[in-house]
């Protein structure tokens, strides 16, 4: 067992515990500063020098751009900076990335470019623009965290560059989507793109300005007014409410009694000797607010707010702490009615920026689940409420077992699942499609007939025509399918079906995000195995010794 499997990470936090950034607010425009603290690593055995990060720091950022997406909507524009004279960011800690285990590099890339995306939603999807201050060297992955803002402006002092150098220092690429942005979003030529990336020392000046790597240079002195008048810019451009009262995210309450995780909406049993995570999620406990105002007033308790974030916090837990759990089988409890009610209320009141954002949180927490490397099964279970947006979760499983019929002396009535206007838009997958278009891909026309079925109760049998759930067996024949299916899951090769299910859940169209998780994140999951990087005398491990990296040169 490492270090890291042995001490749980926690993804909670808030402002009062941030080590490593500063957030001030000025109007409609506010300052996020990174300010790394040197001995405030996860672990021990690094420093975070230059304002190089771990997931730690990373886990402060998300939180940072969550809150200020719910509880600053009167912010529209947004500086991101360093709080260090003469250094931006260093990038991903090179002692961290050295001394930590295979599964702890894959979960901090992957975690932080879903930090990342979050922060390009902020501006699509939120009008939340986010714009970048280099105030000095930019490299690896602090040049990614600039190149997910909209704007990118950069000291003109001859000390300030960006770079992104992990081919020739480390043997690996830029592990939070620094590769895929810079061809994909910055638009960078691909030659330009190959001398950059093999260039250690970055690029400044003009030459940045003129290869697209960045916006804007200035002179240092000019930096605070120029940023200033393109933040001023983007709030003009922002649809946001000046005058709105923000909802307050308080921490998400969990216990956490050893094989056990509860929340108020969700609950948890993992069967580590089976390698499996049992998950249950509630359905609400009281009826829908009447109105938008009513889902103001009771902001973070609102049901969909506040199951997302109980839901998103089990997510990361189980991903980072629980590495050989490898099945999620999903459950719900709960009365249709009541969820298709809550339903109607995201996509009566769309318009409406506090349900915009809950409904993007749903979208992000959906594709976290998407990009999840575990198994998932849904079982639809008389008592279920397999609902619109709980429906996704069925819909995001790689099979799905429904009940045909009620179990022998169950009084309930016979599993149901329901459409609602949630499952044809508002929460895309990675691909950019809905889940139903996904999965008929080869059917496109069948999306007009389950539109028509919106709000009908669907029972086993018509949800199998339906083509919504995978096998449909009977009271003689559940329990046995459904403990042979997560007997035979455990027993294949977790690397095999991590491949597999990446492979088979993003059909259709290829994306930034499914390049970044698809692409880039395989590259980079078998680079970090590879001897050239990580053994004794690959580059991670020899960085900063003096000695020499020694490369098997055969190409594979």
């Amino acid at each position: 067992m490492t270090e890291q499997a042995n001490t749980p990470l926690d993804f909670r936090t808030e402002p009062a515990r941030y080590r490593h950034w500063k957030v001030e607010i000025d109007g409609r425009i506010a300052r996020v500063a990174m300010d790394v603290r040197e001995d405030a690593g996860l672990r021990s055995g690094y420093e975070l020098k230059l304002n190089s990060y771990d997931l730690g720091v990373d886990v402060e950022l998300a939180d940072v751009v969550q809150r200020l997406r719910f509880e600053h909507p009167e912010v529209a524009a947004v500086i991101l900076t360093s709080g260090k004279e003469r250094v931006f960011c260093a990038g991903a800690n090179i002692r961290m990335l050295g001394q930590s285990s295979h599964g702890w590099k894959v979960n901090f890339c992957k975690f932080t470019n879903e930090t990342r995306n979050t922060i390009d939603e902020a501006s699509a999807e939120s009008k939340q623009f986010w714009l970048t201050v280099v105030n000095g060297p930019c490299a690896g992955g602090g040049y990614e965290l600039a190149m997910a803002t909209d704007w990118i402006l950069m000291a003109d002092d001859g000390n300030t560059s960006v770079s992104l150098p992990e081919v020739p220092l480390l043997a690996v690429l830029p592990g939070t989507g620094g590769l895929t942005r810079l061809v994909e979003k910055r638009k960078v030529r691909r030659d330009r793109a190959d001398v950059f990336c093999t260039l250690e020392e970055g690029i400044k000046g003009k030459r940045a300005v003129d290869w697209g790597l960045v916006d804007e240079v200035v002179s240092r002195s000019k930096l605070d007014e120029a940023a200033r008048s393109r933040a001023n810019a983007f709030v003009a451009r922002s649809d946001r409410p000046a005058g709105a009262r923000g909802v307050a995210l308080p921490t998400v309450a969990r216990t956490h009694d050893g094989d056990r995780l509860g929340y108020e909406h969700v609950a948890c049993v993992v069967d580590r000797k089976r390698g499996v995570a049992d998950i249950v999620v509630r359905g609400p406990g009281a009826p829908a607010p009447a109105d938008a105002a009513a889902i103001h007033a009771e902001g973070a308790r609102f049901w969909p707010l506040a199951l997302a974030r109980e839901l998103d916090d089990l997510i990361l837990h189980l991903r980072t702490n629980e590495e050989e759990v490898g099945l999620w089988v999903l459950r719900t409890e709960g009365q249709a009615d009541a969820v298709d009610a809550y339903d109607r209320l995201l996509a009566d009141h769309a318009g409406d920026w506090l349900v915009r954002e809950i409904r993007l949180y749903w979208r992000r927490l959906l594709k976290r689940l998407d990009v999840s490397s575990r198994s998932l099964f849904a079982l639809v279970e008389p008592g279920s409420c397999f609902t619109g947006t709980l429906l996704e979760l069925a819909l995001a499983a790689d099979r799905s077992y429904m009940l045909r019929g009620t179990f022998e002396g169950d009084a309930r009535p016979p599993a149901a699942v329901r459409l609602s206007a949630m499952n044809f838009g508002p929460y895309p997958m990675p691909n950019g499609l809905t889940r139903l278009a996904s999965r008929f891909i080869g059917e496109p026309g069948r999306i007009d007939d389950l539109k028509g079925r919106i709000g009908q109760d669907l029972d086993a049998a018509a949800a199998d025509d339906a083509g919504l759930v995978t096998f449909t067996p009977d009271d003689i024949d559940w329990e046995d399918e459904v403990r042979l299916a997560v007997e035979a899951r455990a027993a294949f090769s977790p690397d095999a079906l991590t491949g597999m299910e990446a492979s088979l859940r993003f059909v259709g169209p290829e994306t930034t995000e499914t390049k970044i998780f698809g692409r880039l994140s395989a590259w980079q999951n078998w680079i970090f195995q590879r001897p050239n990087a990580v053994g004794p005398k690959g580059a991670l491990h020899v960085y900063g010794t003096g000695q020499r990296s020694e490369f098997d040169r055969r190409r594979v």
